[in-house]
């Protein structure tokens, strides 16, 4: 399996672009938890060795390289939280957090390679989207690397808070046991009302809420 790669940056730098963002977000997925965007300028001369696909790195080597990113290169985490995506949708509040991501940067980008196949439509600089970016952009897998460690251990944090849900190892995700807690624990405010799952057990008055 293929390597991510410099040749979408390469090809911003030739068409005269200097400050390259990746951008990726992670938690579209999960019946609870906010959708988080991170955003990196790499350093051409300075790209650790091993930068990957999020999903294809072991947490420990995930943690060692979200370290490694903060401390050499212009990052920017953020979030749309769970309100948020009940109001605007999934995809809105994932784009949503893509912007403001690219916001919190320490100097703005002058192009941005966003992972997907959609532009958010509020992007403050030119962009292109990737197909499958974490996995063929390096940019973007630096994204996704930061962004799934600040997610995770957001919901570790919620997991404490909200016990027997295992969102410290389900990260919100609808496992087996996570819909069996739903019905046996009831709905946290934490949960996605808009999400099937969620939705039809409040609309079915089966559980409590609280």
């Amino acid at each position: 399996m293929s390597l991510p790669d410099f040749t979408y940056e390469a090809a911003a730098r030739a068409a005269g672009y200097t400050r390259i963002a990746g951008v990726d977000e992670v938690g579209r997925g999960p019946l609870a938890g906010p959708v988080t965007a991170a955003a990196v300028v790499l350093d051409p001369g300075n790209i650790p060795p091993g930068l990957n696909d999020s999903k294809r790195l072991t947490a420990a080597r995930r943690q060692a390289l979200a370290e490694w990113l903060l401390a050499n290169a212009d990052c920017a985490v953020a979030h749309a939280d769970v309100a948020e995506i009940d109001a605007l949708n999934i995809l809105n509040a994932a784009h949503l957090a893509m912007c403001r991501a690219l916001a919190g940067l320490a100097a703005a980008p002058d192009f941005a390679l966003i992972d997907g196949n959609r532009l958010p439509r509020d992007l403050s600089c030119p962009a292109q989207a990737v197909v499958k970016g974490d996995a063929r952009c390096l940019s973007i897998a630096a994204a996704s690397i930061l962004a799934k460690v600040a997610r995770d251990r957001i919901m570790v944090d919620l997991a404490q808070q909200h016990p027997g849900y295992g969102w410290d190892v389900n990260a919100g995700y609808p496992t087996p046991a996570h819909k069996k807690a739903l019905l046996d624990l009831g709905i946290t405010p934490h949960h996605r009302r808009s999400f099937k799952p969620i939705h039809n057990i409040l609309w079915q008055g089966q559980i409590s809420t609280y």
